[in-house]
C-alpha cells in the first residue's frame, strides 16, 4: 500500500489533501518561502498524529507541522515533505477558573482563548497581531511574546504543562497544572520555542490570570528612546508593576501609517519616540487613568514627555492599538525586506540604532529602515528596504543587524524563532557548545531527522 493511501487509513481519506487541495499550505504568511507539498494530513486526535508520526519514523518521512501559518522566518518550509497540519485538535478540553488553568489543544485559535477565558472573568495575556489565527502549537513551539510580555512574560511562560508526540508516534503526557515540580529535566521547556524539531505539540496547560477591571492607555510623544526609559520605570513604579505594554512607534512609522491609513495618522505631531502605553487594574473601584495622568503631567513638566493622548473610552483604546497592531501590514509592503526580530538590554536601545543607521548607509546609501518595538523588553522589529532586489545585499544587512545587536550582548531571535532563516546566523552567534547541546538532543529523540528538518541547527 503507498504512503497516501496508509495516511488515508489513518485520518480518512477527506483529510489527506494532495496536489490543488495542499496549494495553499505551500507558503508562509509573508510569500518569502514557498514550497509543494508531498501532502498536508489533518488530524483530529492526538492518536491519530501518534500513528501518523509512526508511519512517518517507519518510512523515514519528513514531518513539518503546522498550525496558523503566522510565522515570519520559514519555519514551515516544508518541500516534499508531508506537513501535519493541527487545525482539527481544536477542542478546549477543560477550564478550571479555581485554578486559574485551561487545557487546549494544539489548534485552539488565541483569540478563542481570549474570548473563553473572558466568559469566567479571566484573560489569557499573551496578545499579538496575529491572535486572529495564531494557534496554540505553533505560539508555544516559537515562544511567542507579543505586547504584554513586560508584565506577563512569553508564552513559556504561560504555559505548566504540554503533551506532546515524540518523533517515533510515542506521546509524552505531560499535562500537568502544577506550579513547581522538581522531578528532572525541564522536559516542557525544552518543547517550547523548539519549532516542531524534537516533537509536535498537541495539548497544554496554560495559565489564567484575573481579568482587568479597568486600563488606562495612552500614546505619548517623547525626544528620545532613554526619556521613554525613564518614562516606563516611573509609570512602573506608580503602578505598583501594572504596565502591561510599552509599545514603540517612531515617526518613521507614524508617517508610513498616516500614508497607508490615513484614520490611523497619529493625533500629535509625530515625535521622535511615540509610545503606546497601557496599564490594567483588577482592583474595583480602581482608577488607572488617574494615576497613568499624573505620571504623564509630572514627565512633561520635566520635558520629558512633549504630547499625550490618554483614551477615554473604549473606542478610543481599540484605536491606539489598531494604530499599533497594524504593523505587520505596514512593513511587508515589498518582497525585498530585511525584517529582523532582536533583543537588547534596555538601556541600549538607542545605542544600537545609532550603531545600525550609518552601517545601512554604508551597505545601502539608498536603503530605507522601520523600526518598532516591544519596548518593556527590549524587543526591536528592524526592517531594512534595500533600494534593489539583490540576494547578496540582503544577506549583508541581515549579517550587520545581528552583528550589532551581539555586539551589545543582545540577542539575533526575540520572539519569532529561528526557522530557516537565522541559521546562518546561529552557526556565527550562537555559543558552539550551546549548538552542540541543541544538535544532540536533537539527535537522541529524532534519531532519524524526521521532524521539521532543515530548521533551528545550523
Amino acid at each position: 500500500m503507498d504512503l497516501i493511501a496508509r495516511l488515508a487509513e489513518i485520518v480518512g481519506p477527506t483529510h489527506v489533501l494532495t496536489g490543488a487541495e495542499a496549494a495553499g499550505f505551500g507558503r508562509e504568511w509573508t510569500c518569502h518561502y514557498t514550497w509543494t507539498p508531498m501532502a498536508v494530513v489533518r488530524p483530529g486526535t492526538t492518536a491519530e498524529v501518534s500513528a501518523l508520526l509512526q508511519l512517518a519514523h517507519e518510512t523515514g518521512t519528513k514531518v513539518v507541522p503546522v498550525g496558523g501559518n503566522t510565522g515570519l522566518n520559514g519555519g514551515t518550509f516544508a518541500e516534499g515533505a508531508l506537513m501535519i497540519s493541527l487545525s482539527r485538535l481544536n477542542r478546549v478540553r477543560e477550564i478550571n477558573p479555581a485554578a486559574r488553568v485551561v487545557v487546549a489543544e494544539a489548534g485552539v485559535v488565541l483569540e478563542t482563548l481570549h474570548d473563553l477565558a473572558a466568559q469566567h472573568d479571566l484573560a489569557f495575556p499573551l496578545t499579538f497581531g496575529a491572535k486572529g489565527s495564531a494557534m496554540v502549537g505553533g505560539f508555544l513551539s516559537t515562544n511567542a511574546g507579543g505586547s504584554n510580555v513586560v508584565r506577563y512574560g512569553s508564552a513559556r511562560a504561560l504555559c505548566l504543562g504540554l503533551e506532546v508526540v515524540l518523533a517515533d508516534g510515542r506521546i509524552w503526557n505531560g499535562l500537568t497544572g502544577l506550579h513547581k515540580d522538581n522531578t528532572g529535566y525541564d522536559l516542557r521547556d525544552l518543547m517550547i520555542g523548539a519549532e516542531g524539531t524534537l516533537g509536535i505539540i498537541t495539548a497544554a496547560v496554560l495559565k489564567l490570570t484575573p481579568a482587568p477591571t479597568a486600563y488606562a492607555t495612552a500614546l505619548i510623544g517623547l525626544p528620545s528612546l532613554d526619556d521613554a526609559l525613564t518614562i516606563l520605570n516611573a509609570v512602573q513604579k506608580g503602578s505598583g508593576g501594572a504596565v502591561e505594554a510599552f509599545e514603540y512607534m517612531p515617526d518613521t512609522y507614524m508617517e508610513r501609517l498616516a500614508k497607508a491609513k490615513p484614520a490611523l495618522a497619529c493625533p500629535f505631531p509625530p515625535q521622535p519616540v511615540n509610545v503606546l502605553i497601557e496599564t490594567a487594574t483588577t482592583v474595583p473601584g480602581a482608577d488607572p487613568v488617574a494615576q497613568l495622568e499624573a505620571t504623564l503631567f509630572e514627565a512633561m513638566e520635566q520635558g520629558r514627555v512633549t504630547e499625550a493622548v490618554v483614551a477615554h473610552s473604549t473606542a478610543q483604546r481599540r484605536k491606539l492599538w489598531e494604530m499599533r497592531e497594524t504593523a505587520a501590514e505596514i512593513t511587508f509592503t515589498t518582497p525585498d525586506i530585511v525584517d529582523c526580530d532582536i533583543a537588547l538590554p534596555l538601556d541600549l536601545l538607542q545605542s544600537f540604532l545609532d550603531r545600525m543607521t550609518p552601517r545601512l548607509m554604508a551597505l545601502d546609501p539608498q536603503a530605507g529602515e522601520l523600526v518598532i518595538g516591544h519596548l518593556g523588553d527590549g524587543n526591536l522589529h528592524y526592517t531594512a528596504y534595500p533600494s534593489r532586489s539583490d540576494a547578496a545585499l540582503g544577506k549583508a544587512i541581515r549579517a550587520a543587524v545581528n552583528e550589532e545587536a551581539m555586539a551589545l550582548n543582545g540577542s539575533f531571535s526575540a520572539e519569532h524563532g529561528v526557522g530557516i532563516s537565522k541559521r546562518a546566523t546561529m552557526a556565527a552567534h550562537k555559543d558552539p557548545v550551546a549548538v552542540q547541546m541543541m544538535a544532540a538532543i536533537k539527535a537522541a529523540l529524532d534519531p532519524k531527522g524526521i521532524l521539521n528538518p532543515g530548521k533551528v541547527l545550523p
